[in-house]
């Protein structure tokens, strides 16, 4: 069957929109860098899920940061996206962790912050705590606080895949709670197995039957690093001359890792030199 991508569709005699993604390559690329325990890698699969769901509802060329941070052994999970339904993530822990650990074990007080960066425009950020017993519940918070808009919320993940939904009453000007809620219903019926192991359309088509669902062309989902070379060697450039040069005498090179991929970069002195070579003057008189 057909993964990573995904699906928008509308309804046609509501005024609520609903969104469908199902991840497996995507998802196995993101958790393959680092070796996480399993609580955390379903929780990254959920997360990662959540963010390509909310990149779609992007009305701009932008980027979209989905972070959760806390007290508890885990201080941090992050997924990033853009509108072309790239992504990348990461997550930072300590210590044994159980299998079964729910959220709020995991995070301990903790909270969710929500950044839309777009190409052109401002920054957009927003906060919740994350007081709930599920990411989803978490999310549907933000989207009622930030949005004022109902939206039912379904994710999913195991150690293979990822999948999740999305819906979300359309603004308009007319009152239209009651088609939601009797959407809602019928999306919370949906099972992870169908998630997983189903076609997009014959999920939507177990779940919908009876309703009128204009589908749209899928997207892909892609996992994608921004790491390089080249970035490290900007990153260095910020740095003094004196600084670097006093790095590369003790170690004999300096070595930039990206948390993403765990890609690594390595720079002799040789390399140093020609960064700050190219360097514009304002930053070789560091």
């Amino acid at each position: 069957m057909t993964k990573d991508n995904l699906h928008r569709y509308l309804f046609e005699n509501a005024s609520v929109r609903g969104e469908l993604v199902q991840l497996e390559k995507s998802y196995q690329e993101v958790i393959a860098a680092h070796d996480y325990p399993q609580a955390i890698q379903q929780l990254l699969g959920q997360l990662m899920a959540a963010t390509s769901l909310l990149t779609a509802t992007l009305k701009f060329s932008g980027d979209i940061s989905v972070q959760l941070q806390g007290d508890g052994p885990v201080s941090l999970a992050v997924i990033n996206g853009n509108n072309l339904q790239q992504l990348r993530g990461v997550s930072r822990w300590t210590g044994d962790i159980a299998n079964d650990s729910p959220m709020q074990t995991l995070f301990g007080k903790g909270y969710m912050v929500i950044t839309l960066t777009p190409d052109d425009g401002e920054r957009y950020q927003g906060v919740v705590a994350l007081d709930k017993e599920t990411l989803a519940e978490c999310l549907e918070t933000y989207f009622e606080q930030s949005e004022q808009l109902p939206t039912k919320i379904k994710l999913f993940a195991d150690t293979k895949q990822a999948a999740g939904m999305f819906l979300q009453v359309l603004p308009t000007d007319g009152e239209h709670n009651n088609e939601f809620e009797h959407l809602s219903v019928l999306t919370e019926t949906v099972k992870q197995e169908e998630m997983f192991d189903l076609e997009a359309t014959d999920v939507l088509h177990r779940l919908y039957h009876d309703e009128e669902v204009l589908l749209f062309d899928p997207v892909a989902v892609t996992f994608s690093c921004t790491c390089s070379k080249e970035r490290s060697a900007q990153a260095i450039r910020t740095v003094a001359k004196a600084e670097v040069d006093a790095i590369i005498a003790e170690e004999g090179r300096i070595e930039m890792g990206c948390e993403y991929c765990n890609s690594k970069y390595t720079f002799d002195g040789i390399d140093v030199e020609a960064i700050f070579a190219i360097a514009p003057k304002s930053d070789t008189t560091q």
